[in-house]
């Protein structure tokens, strides 16, 4: 695994590192060592994103951000662990967006299919960008991303961009440009370890797709991103298991809640919050 980034870099808050030998060889494997307030902090922000994921997409990008300014991982290691929790928010949300009917309108499937088969590529070629990407660029690119998604998500909401013609996938060009989009969600979820709703959203609302319907395609889309990002990640030793079960857990009840205030809740002035969110957090990220 590649070591954690050096104790007191910069304004972040540096991890304790223990090394303990873990195998025959005697090949030592990195163990995080958390603070309890710090622990109970990404467990909280896990919670909220989780939420976010499945109540208006952009939510996972928030795990992401957390694992960057407040711990000592590398780019690698925050992405592949960050990859690691949305495997299990996906499949939880692909699961309760199916009951609620959500992924049983027509086209829903075949928009997921077309989505998943090129975030498959996408997300296994990022994963293998982020290994040869410094910090220093890791986090411009993240801070660009996340400026990028606040400017969209105030100016959808704006302007009602989702209030136009949805795109026909059983069309030709309607197939093309979806397995292009997905392409380039794969590849910046697998580079950045963002997941899937966050870049998917507010792509497929611009499209015209209805805002629940595009959540629920996203959940599915973020499996086979998050899953072969992992996979990646994993060939290079960089996901920190420990912190993506202790991520993990407060993310998936988020999720859970998500979905039910995603019914329950007009998600407008919530989303035009997040995005503003975003904008003001991007700078930090890229310049701090």
């Amino acid at each position: 695994m590649q070591r954690l980034r050096s104790e007191g870099g910069g304004s972040r808050v540096a991890l304790r590192r223990c090394i303990i030998d873990h195998s025959d060889e005697g090949t030592s494997h990195l163990i995080v060592g958390l603070t309890p307030e710090l622990a109970v902090t990404l467990a909280v922000i896990a919670l909220l994103s989780g939420i976010g994921i499945t109540a208006i997409g952009p939510g996972g990008i928030f795990v992401t951000i957390a694992l960057f300014s407040l711990t000592g991982l590398t780019p690698a290691e925050v992405a592949g662990t960050a990859s690691a929790t949305f495997i299990a928010a996906g499949l939880v949300g692909s699961w309760i967006y199916a009951r609620s009917g959500e992924l049983g309108e027509p086209g829903s499937y075949r928009l997921a299919a077309l989505l998943s088969v090129t975030s498959v590529v996408g997300g296994l070629l990022g994963a293998q960008a982020n290994t040869r990407v410094s910090e220093v660029l890791f986090g411009l690119m993240l801070g660009l991303v996340v400026v990028g998604i606040g400017v969209v998500i105030v100016y959808q909401e704006w302007r009602g961009l989702g209030r136009r013609r949805m795109i026909r996938p059983s069309t030709g060009s309607g197939k093309l440009v979806v397995l292009v989009l997905g392409l380039v969600i794969g590849f910046a979820g697998g580079l950045l370890g963002v997941g899937g709703p966050v870049l998917a959203v507010p792509a497929l609302v611009v499209l015209g797709v209805p805002m629940l319907l595009a959540v629920a395609v996203a959940q599915v889309q973020s499996v086979f991103i998050a899953g072969f990002a992992t996979l990646g990640y994993v060939l290079h030793d960089a996901v920190v298991w420990p912190l993506a079960f202790l991520i993990g857990v407060p993310e998936l009840v988020g999720v859970v809640l998500g979905w039910r205030l995603a019914h329950r809740l007009e998600p407008r002035r919530l989303k035009i919050g997040l995005g503003i969110v975003l904008i003001a957090v991007g700078p930090y990220l890229a310049f701090g």
